[in-house]
C-alpha cells in the first residue's frame, strides 16, 4: 500500500494541468490568499474522500481475495486502462494550447471562495481515485496506517505548498521563477501529461494484475 500511495502521490503533485492552474491563481493579485484558500480546499477535497473509505472499511482491511480486495484492485486496473488510453488519446490528437491570456484576466479576477471551487474541479480525479483504492487496504489499528496517509496528503499537496510558501516569503524572487516554471508548463503540457498518464496507468496496470493473478 504504501509503495502505491508514494507514487500515485507524486503523480498528483506533479500533475502538469492543476500545477499550472495553480501558478496562475498564485500570480494573481492578492495571490496569497487565493493560493492558501485553493489549498485548503485541496485538502478537504483528500481528507473527505479518505474519510469516505475508511468509514466504509471501518478502518480494517479487507481480506485477501475477498470480494471488497478483489473489486478495489479491478478498480485500480480500470483506472490503469483509461491511463494508457488517455495517454494514447492525447498523443493521437496533437498539441493543445495552454491556458490563454482571457483566462489569465479572469483567474486575476476571481476571489479567494472560486480560487477554493477551483481545486476540486483541478484535481486529477482519476488518480485520487486509483489512491482511494488503496486506501481500502489500510489498517488504521497500526500507527503506520496513519503515518502513510498523512504523508499521502502531505505528498500529494507538496508542490502546491512549496510555491505558496516560496512566494509568501519571497515574493519577488518568487514572481520571476513562477513566471518562468508557467511558460515551461504550458509549452510542454501535452508531453507531460502523456508520459505522466502512461506511466502511473502502466504501473497500476501491471500491479494490478500481478495482485490479481498471485
Amino acid at each position: 500500500m504504501v509503495l502505491d500511495l508514494i507514487l500515485i502521490g507524486l503523480a498528483i503533485a506533479v500533475f502538469p494541468l492543476s500545477v499550472t492552474a495553480f501558478v496562475l491563481v498564485l500570480s494573481a493579485r492578492r495571490g496569497i490568499w487565493k493560493g492558501l484558500a485553493f489549498i485548503i480546499a485541496w485538502l478537504a477535497c483528500f481528507v473527505a474522500v479518505l474519510a469516505a473509505v475508511l468509514l466504509t472499511t471501518g478502518g480494517k482491511p479487507p481480506a485477501p481475495k475477498s470480494p471488497p480486495s478483489t473489486a478495489s484492485t479491478a478498480v485500480k486496473l480500470a483506472i490503469g486502462v483509461g491511463l494508457v488510453c488517455y495517454a494514447g488519446h492525447r498523443h493521437r490528437s496533437g498539441p493543445r494550447r495552454g491556458p490563454s491570456g482571457g483566462m489569465m484576466t479572469r483567474l486575476d479576477q476571481i476571489s479567494p471562495w472560486a480560487a477554493a471551487g477551483l481545486a476540486p474541479l483541478l484535481q486529477p480525479w482519476g488518480l485520487v481515485a486509483a489512491g482511494a483504492a488503496t486506501v481500502v487496504h489500510a489498517d488504521l489499528s497500526h500507527a503506520s496506517s496513519y503515518l502513510a496517509l498523512f504523508g499521502y496528503c502531505l505528498l500529494a499537496t507538496s508542490s502546491l505548498l512549496a510555491m505558496e510558501i516560496y512566494a509568501t516569503f519571497a515574493p519577488d524572487s518568487a514572481r520571476v521563477r513562477l513566471g518562468k516554471l508557467r511558460t515551461g508548463l504550458q509549452e510542454h503540457q501535452d508531453q507531460g501529461l502523456i508520459g505522466l498518464s502512461l506511466a502511473v496507468g502502466l504501473y497500476l496496470v501491471g500491479r494490478s494484475i500481478y495482485q490479481l493473478t498471485s
